[in-house]
């Protein structure tokens, strides 16, 4: 039997000094994703939806400072509470390309380490993409999460 052909990933990790209640809270909360979830603080993000289901749809618009709309939405395929997050990921203009997102949180101490691994890119040019995009949106989380314990966060790639 053949081997499946092999797509592009991408995996993040980020320690936050933030409790996993705090981290699952950002990714799992409309009004907190709606304070970070950009690739940088020009954006704005003025659509967040969450139905926090297995089967449960999200929906984020995220407008660049041009006045350019970047509209995303999934479906969640597994949730475990705290620990593990997993959705789908297409773009409203290419809505065909879907890929895989899946965010897993481990207690670090007092805090938390967060890795984002993201899957099924269609090819490496757009996971290049998704990555810079990504960087920036976890900075954002980074910022966000660290002006509630006032310390800064450490990152490893």
């Amino acid at each position: 039997m053949p081997a499946e052909p092999t797509t592009p990933s991408l995996t993040l990790v980020r320690e936050y000094r933030n409790p996993p209640e705090k981290v699952w809270d950002a990714w799992t909360n409309a009004e907190t994703l709606k304070r970070w979830m950009a690739p940088s603080p020009e954006f704005t993000t003025s659509i967040t939806e969450v139905d926090l289901r297995t089967g449960g749809r999200y929906h984020i618009v995220m407008v660049a400072p041009d006045g350019v709309e970047h509209d995303v939405s999934g479906t969640y395929r597994e949730i475990l509470p705290l620990r593990r997050l997993v959705f789908t990921w297409a773009w409203r203009s290419t809505s065909e390309r879907e890929s895989l997102v899946t965010i897993e949180l481990e207690p670090l101490g007092p805090g938390t380490r967060l890795t984002l691994t993201h899957t099924r890119f269609a090819d490496e040019a757009a996971r290049d993409h998704h990555e810079s995009g990504w960087v920036g949106c976890l900075g954002q989380l980074e910022r966000l999460l660290a002006s509630s314990v006032n310390a800064p966060a450490r990152q490893s790639a």
